[in-house]
């Protein structure tokens, strides 16, 4: 008794090998879609999955969206006891939901299985590289999971499935609401999808970085106190490095003096740090400058949605693709 949950907008070709790949693999399938114009839909439909499309006078969130794929699932006759997300960009590895499945049946206090995800073409981009090696978190009990994993409907239920007001972080914030009810989140050492980031430019980068700083604000906001913590760290690092440092760098030299612009080289000498720390291979190079110039971006997500929230102003989705 397993179903599908496939997300996704205007993901053309993706969406269709990301059907093909669960065929076989679940029961029924549900693709919920949020406004596309490419045909997604009546290309989903002619592969004889259900579609739901959202309500376009509500702001899109990946969570209301998979809020509606789990409501299409409740509804039908014969109610799946397990659900696998996944995102519409995403192809999901053979025999991974059947690996999944057998742990979940294994351990009863595992709320959610999920696997190794890569990127499809890392060659591609930097970028998209960076992607690859930022999904390789250590393999057992985590924290978190992302938007693809196989779940247990039952605890689904019990914390009430995702939270539709968040833009971004969604998995992380329900993990956390899961893990208070005894429920554990597990990362098997094994294969589960292929992602399509198409991640080519760096104002994309910036983007995903930008929507990053605001799910952690967020998700500090809703559970940033002790024992949790949740989004604190991360919150503190990118006002740390990307607003507070050049702020007191910048004021050094306007009312000190301009000698004071000689400590911003601690960012260079950041990224010699991480670098080395990672091998001080080529990519490890990459992945520290990359680190680095993200803490700009997310400490701009933290201050927007501070600043949205004090305005009392929803958040608008912040998209790199």
């Amino acid at each position: 008794m397993i179903g599908a949950v496939v997300i996704g907008r205007n993901e053309g070709a993706r969406l269709l090998r990301c059907l093909d790949s669960l065929a076989g693999q679940t029961g029924h399938i549900v693709y919920v879609d949020s406004g596309s114009t490419d045909g997604s839909v009546a290309a989903a439909q002619a592969r004889g999955v259900e579609v739901v499309t959202l309500d376009l006078s509500q702001p899109f969130t990946a969570a209301r969206a998979r809020n509606a794929g789990l409501a299409a699932l409740r509804a039908r006759p014969e109610r799946p006891e397990l659900v696998q997300f996944v995102d519409g960009d995403c192809e999901v590895a053979a025999g991974w939901i059947a690996t999944a499945r057998a742990f979940l049946a294994a351990n009863p206090k595992a709320a959610v299985a999920c696997g190794r995800r890569r990127e499809r073409f890392p060659e591609a981009s930097v970028y998209n590289a960076h992607c690859d090696r930022e999904w390789a978190t250590p393999i057992g009990r985590a924290r978190s999971c992302g938007g693809d994993a196989l779940m247990r409907m039952a605890a689904l239920d019990q914390v009430g499935g995702y939270d539709p007001r968040l833009i971004a972080g969604e998995e992380p914030e329900m993990c956390v609401r899961l893990r208070a009810q005894g429920w554990e989140i597990w990362r098997l050492d094994a294969e589960m999808t292929l992602h399509d980031a198409a991640m080519t430019r760096f104002g994309q980068f910036w983007k995903r970085a930008r929507r990053a700083g605001h799910a952690y604000a967020e998700g500090a906001h809703l559970h940033g106190r002790p024992p949790e913590r949740h989004g604190v760290a991360q919150q503190r690092r990118a006002l740390i490095w990307g607003l507070a440092l050049p702020l007191v760098i910048v004021a050094a030299a306007l009312l000190v003096s301009p000698l004071a612009l000689l400590a911003l080289a601690i960012y260079p000498a950041q990224v010699a740090r991480l670098a080395r720390r990672g091998g001080g291979t080529r990519a490890a190079w990459h992945s520290a400058a990359l680190l680095t110039v993200s803490k700009f971006a997310e400490a701009l997500g933290c201050a927007e949605f501070h600043l949205r929230r004090l305005a009392g102003r929803p958040a608008g989705l912040i998209e790199y693709k």
